[in-house]
């Protein structure tokens, strides 16, 4: 995280005698990443987190990838995922590899239980939906287009508003921040940065639940999920400090950079992991050279492969492109604008296009359960009509 940050009461020194007013100890729990080289919080709980009552494997929980096929370009319609769940056990994974996984979620009910990812940081983007994500650290309260950051081990869990409600998820084996080339050497954004501390949004009150009885996380480790009964209930924290917690954006604070000419898609990133990184298309004036052509040039993905979430608006370079689409352009071909987009957006002053992007630096796979989604004729979307 780019700044410290504290809630609820932490004694005067780390790892000295912390008392409960009947004199007992609190039990201090340092959650930390990088071994003790990494950035790190210091939570103070009720009870002990590792007083469990009963232990189980739920299941395995790896998706199923589709066979090998042609290398070509892909477009998946999430708007046909009508299934509705909560924002785990909902969740519909579309791509995947060692490094990531993607998909959606409809999550139109609250989860009856608590979860954490055990293996790295989740992301999940809000296209619809309100609602608060209950967590160790203090409660969030979302709205579309949040991006909301849960590092590793963070025991939450999602509460949504009444409606329609969908989410994007990225789901990691390592972690999420800003981009290093926003950063200086103390971590603070800088100036040119697209966005700003100002613009993050921490949990927003800390509550603290001491009750005792039986209460179950649900933790994913190495592909399997397995069910965790706490003696006591999770959110017991009284206060906590430092560097590692849940973070909101709004994909609309990002302040787009633009130029004379067009610029390349670097420019859009707003968080990187480890092999990948996510970037945020925003509403924003095209380029101002006279000659200039706002639409993208075609290019191969140089080491990449290039997911598309498309948000809200009109995508300029795509066709037959709706909100809710993903598409995967892979490394080793190329792709660039449809057919007539180029000419179409010489002369135009903006673009009112919402979308995310993912791209991966080692290959994605398809998960099996998305063929339903797809729109199998994309692939040939750059033959122009008159000669399909």
């Amino acid at each position: 995280m780019p700044f410290y940050h504290r809630m609820g009461a932490v004694p005067p020194k780390r790892h000295t005698q912390f008392r409960r007013p009947d004199a007992s100890l609190y039990r201090e729990q340092v959650m930390g990443t990088k071994g003790f080289s990494g950035i790190q919080s210091i939570l103070y709980h009720h009870h002990a987190p590792a007083e469990l009552v009963k232990v189980q494997l739920l299941s395995a929980c790896r998706p199923q990838y589709e066979e090998q096929g042609a290398l070509r370009h892909r477009h998946f319609r999430t708007n046909g995922f009508s299934q509705t769940g909560d924002a785990v056990a909902g969740r519909q994974y579309i791509l995947g590899n060692d490094d990531v996984l993607i998909g959606i979620v409809n999550p139109t009910e609250a989860m009856d239980y608590y979860y954490r990812n055990g293996d790295g940081d989740e992301l999940m983007f809000v296209h619809d939906g309100s609602g608060k994500v209950e967590t160790m650290y203090g409660t969030l309260f979302y709205r579309p287009g949040d991006y909301i950051l849960l590092p590793i081990g963070t025991i939450y869990r999602v509460l949504p508003d009444p409606g329609k409600s969908k989410f994007l998820v990225v789901e990691t084996n390592s972690w999420i921040t800003t981009p290093k080339r926003y950063r200086n050497e103390h971590g603070q954004l800088l100036e040119h940065s697209p966005y700003c501390e100002r613009d993050i949004r921490v949990p927003d009150n800390l509550e603290t639940i001491t009750e005792k009885g039986e209460f179950e996380v649900r933790t994913k480790k190495g592909g399997y999920l397995h069910s965790h009964v706490l003696a006591h209930h999770p959110l017991d924290v009284v206060g906590w400090d430092g560097y590692l917690y849940p973070w909101i954006l709004n994909i609309h604070d990002f302040e787009p950079i633009t130029g004379r000419i067009h610029m390349p898609p670097p420019i859009h990133q707003t968080f990187e992991g480890n092999h990948f990184v996510i970037c945020s298309f925003c509403p924003r004036l095209y380029d101002y050279h006279p000659q200039s052509i706002p639409a993208p040039y075609f290019h191969s993905n140089v080491d990449s492969d290039e997911v598309l979430y498309y948000v809200r608006g009109n995508f300029g370079s795509r066709k037959g492109i709706e909100e809710g689409s993903i598409t995967l352009h892979p490394s080793g071909i190329p792709h660039g604008p449809h057919p007539g987009k180029a000419e179409e957006s010489i002369g135009k002053k903006e673009t009112n296009e919402l979308a995310v992007m993912i791209d991966t630096f080692r290959p994605l796979q398809v998960v099996s359960q998305a063929q339903g989604m797809e729109d199998k004729d994309y692939v040939y979307s750059w033959v122009p009509r008159s000669e399909a």
